[in-house]
């Protein structure tokens, strides 16, 4: 079997689902999972909602209501037989979710997100799957929350993955066609659980992984894996071939294009990973595989933007020793702030952070207990892999460079 999977600016309108038909028609649909994101800024617009809902303010009734309209515009605005029965069910997930907010006790942030943030990709795929049926392709909708089982780690939550293929080759045959939902899941209760933020890829890479897939292929509005971001950077390159290795260190550092955990999966079954742009089906994109036949890279550039820098130093000038350092990993770990870059020495410590779950303040108030603690927000944290010192000028020029990391073929530069 081969998986596709089409992320949120490729069902955002009428014209990208239309897309999504040509893209199946010239590659083939037999043997074929499709995982789907939620439709454009959906997510956003669902995480706003848990916001409001959360500061008590009747807004998140109105924000919901604009999300509603969106999604009935779009099938609106489609050609299609069965539009009412669409129309129902698109109807039915918004009742579900006014029902939660009537009905839910819970006040675990986390908890709800996940309930609510998840709906996203239930009406996209919903949507989507409309679509293929109106083109003639016998396509199967799966509610993946039934087939990813994981622990109850709300917003982040973990495969298990005995379970999960289990169920999956149950439920997913060769020769078929079907439709799911990137991003979620279900813990042991039943409850839904999210994987975190651009999930899907994940998702697809597990299916891929429990099936033993032919291929992922992600489409994307890129052309393929760029050596740069090109909304800030000038002169990007497709990277046409890279080794897994090299992926999951673009992936780690940041590099929008994939998810962090995708290609750990697929790596052990040694499941290509395709790239490829939407608009342009039949373009080349790029191939993450084994090392074999991979291309010279060229400085590849990551830029992630409103970072947080921390620096810590010991009350009494005394050194930052192992003991210190490891209560500072341990509240990182608390409170769920991933370290991009960390700097120390002999008196002080150096952590360029990115606060996902906004936990700074209460973990600034537990550090300012044994150290001294400045904090500086809206950093810049540049990393540059397979840099060259021209590289390393470009970003420096004209900034404030606040630290400088060059170990083996990677710099690392915060700034302001």
């Amino acid at each position: 079997m081969r998986v596709f999977k089409f992320g949120g600016a490729s069902v955002k309108d009428v014209e990208g689902l239309n897309n999504v038909v040509r893209v199946l028609q010239q590659t083939g649909a037999d043997d074929l999972v499709i995982v789907v994101s939620a439709m454009g800024k959906t997510t956003n617009t669902l995480e706003e909602v848990v916001a409001h809902y959360f500061s008590k303010t009747n807004s998140f009734t109105d924000i919901l209501e604009g999300c509603q309209e969106y999604h009935f515009d779009i099938i609106n605005a489609l050609v299609l037989d069965k539009k009412q029965s669409l129309i129902d069910k698109i109807s039915g997930f918004f009742a579900e979710i006014h029902t939660f907010f009537d009905t839910n006790t819970q006040q675990n942030y986390d908890y709800v997100y996940d309930q609510l943030v998840s709906y996203g990709e239930l009406l996209s795929s919903t949507i989507v799957h409309a679509v293929l049926e109106q083109h003639g392709f016998e396509v199967e909708w799966l509610d993946i929350r039934k087939l990813l089982r994981t622990d109850a780690n709300f917003r982040e939550a973990k495969i298990d993955w005995h379970r999960t293929e289990k169920v999956i080759l149950q439920e997913i045959k060769e020769g078929r066609t079907y439709i799911t939902q990137g991003f979620l899941g279900s813990n042991e209760a039943g409850q839904t659980t999210t994987l975190g933020r651009e999930g899907s890829d994940y998702t697809a890479a597990i299916i891929a992984s429990c099936v033993n897939a032919e291929s992922v292929t992600i489409w994307k509005d890129v052309a393929g894996v760029l050596n740069a971001d090109p909304r800030y950077f000038d002169k990007t390159m497709l990277l046409s071939h890279i080794s897994y290795n090299e992926a999951i260190e673009l992936a780690f550092y940041g590099a929008s294009v994939i998810h962090p955990k995708t290609l750990q999966p697929i790596q052990k079954k040694g499941i290509p990973l395709y790239v490829k742009p939407f608009l342009d089906p039949a373009a080349p994109g790029t191939c993450i595989a084994d090392s074999s036949n991979v291309m010279r890279l060229p400085p590849c550039f990551i830029l992630k933007k409103n970072e947080i820098l921390i620096r810590l130093s010991s009350r009494d000038f005394s050194f930052m020793l192992e003991e210190h350092l490891g209560e500072v990993f341990h509240l990182m770990a608390r409170y769920r702030v991933k370290i991009d870059l960390l700097q120390n020495s002999a008196i002080s410590f150096s952590l360029c952070v990115e606060d996902r779950f906004n936990k700074i303040e209460e973990l600034k108030e537990e550090l300012k207990n044994r150290f001294k603690v400045e904090i500086i927000m809206g950093v810049e944290l540049y990393t540059i892999r397979h840099f060259t010192t021209e590289a390393i000028a470009d970003i420096e020029t004209n900034k404030n460079v606040l630290v400088k990391q060059v170990a083996g073929n990677m710099a690392q530069l915060v700034v302001k």
